[in-house]
């Protein structure tokens, strides 16, 4: 029993670090001006409409942050669960559109920290889900109480 508790405590470490760091990068994405954008990027390559995708997906990560941070809180584990596996695939799917840009489009070494990013949240994600006893529910619940005895 001690082990699922240690697996619970730890995807509630991942659900924390991954909800601040969304919550930060958004708000960052979001705010934004164009002069430190044009700064980073350089002037030939600013596009405001990239700039605006930038600021958009600051939005989901905000409300990404914001779903993870509630979700601690939340004491049904097949919910926990498929919330695990959306985020693995969310994750992995945007570290393949990353590395699919580095190699077809401006190669930059920005790509290559986001690759390692976000394949690194997904592959935790992945253990979570798909390692051993990611498959168990009790991973995911809290611990009921009923007066003064918790059950399990």
């Amino acid at each position: 029993m001690a082990n699922h508790k240690d697996q619970r405590q730890q995807l509630d470490l991942l659900f924390s670090v991954d909800a601040a760091v969304s919550l930060l990068f958004g708000s960052l994405a979001l705010a934004t001006p164009h002069g430190v954008l044009l700064k980073i990027v350089g002037a030939g390559a600013y596009n405001h409409n990239a700039h605006e995708v930038l600021r958009l997906y600051g939005c989901l990560r905000i409300a990404m942050g914001w779903i993870i941070v509630n979700l601690r809180s939340v004491d049904d584990g097949r919910f926990r669960r498929s919330v695990c596996e959306a985020l693995f695939v969310c994750y992995t799917l945007q570290a393949i559109a990353v590395l699919r840009a580095q190699f077809t489009d401006r190669r930059t070494t920005i790509n290559w920290i986001a690759i390692l990013l976000l394949a690194g949240i997904g592959g935790c994600y992945g253990r979570f889900r798909f390692g051993k006893g990611g498959s168990m529910i009790k991973v995911y619940e809290l611990p009921q109480t009923q007066g003064s005895k918790t059950i399990r």
